[in-house]
């Protein structure tokens, strides 16, 4: 009788440890799933794709908000600041918005900024799906550098894009089929 009871201790003890393991294994996937959420979204200092334009004014207080100047399926508002800090870099941003949603934004910068901005989105989105360095042959004068890189996650889109010879780059996030429709003549 005490051999069978030593064995039901004993058995007891390592469903016990399993129990834990499997409790703390399941703790440990949620944990790494939150601390990945925010790479989830393509946001800039709290603005993210599909916010509102109340999120907006929040995250930038001297943004100019009006109705867009021409007539587009893609957007009905947007709102411009002129200085926003961006991972330590001075830029430039445009939020377009569609019924009170983002839909997308654009960053403007100096391309002597390139490399701080690019290792703050690298480490805030992860790596680029792609990232290629573009040289574009001319005849007549010196040929030309175009950096691009490319996030993408389902209908949301990240393109940074710099000529590195001129003065200024970009960064465009959108929703969609947003590059193409803004700029439709209806």
């Amino acid at each position: 009788m005490d051999a069978h009871i030593g064995k039901y201790e004993a058995l007891k003890r390592r469903s016990g440890w399993l129990v834990a393991l499997r409790s703390l294994k399941k703790f440990v996937l949620a944990w790494i799933c939150v601390a990945a959420f925010p790479a989830l979204a393509y946001d800039i200092n709290g603005i993210k794709l599909g916010g509102r334009e109340i999120e907006v004014k929040k995250a930038m207080p001297s943004a100019r908000c009006k109705a867009l100047e021409w007539q587009s399926a893609a957007a009905d508002r947007r709102c411009d600041d002129a200085r926003v800090s961006v991972g330590g870099v001075e830029t430039r941003i445009t939020v377009y918005l569609k019924a009170d949603a983002v839909q997308a934004y654009d960053l403007r910068f100096d391309v002597k900024d390139l490399g701080r901005l690019q290792a703050h989105l690298k480490s805030r989105w992860g790596a680029p799906l792609a990232e290629a360095t573009e040289v574009i042959a001319r005849r007549d004068s010196k040929d030309r550098q175009v950096l691009k890189m490319r996030w993408e996650k389902g209908a949301e889109r990240a393109i940074l894009t710099a000529q590195l010879e001129k003065k200024r780059a970009s960064l465009e996030v959108s929703l969609g089929n947003f590059p193409t429709e803004i700029y439709r003549v209806r």
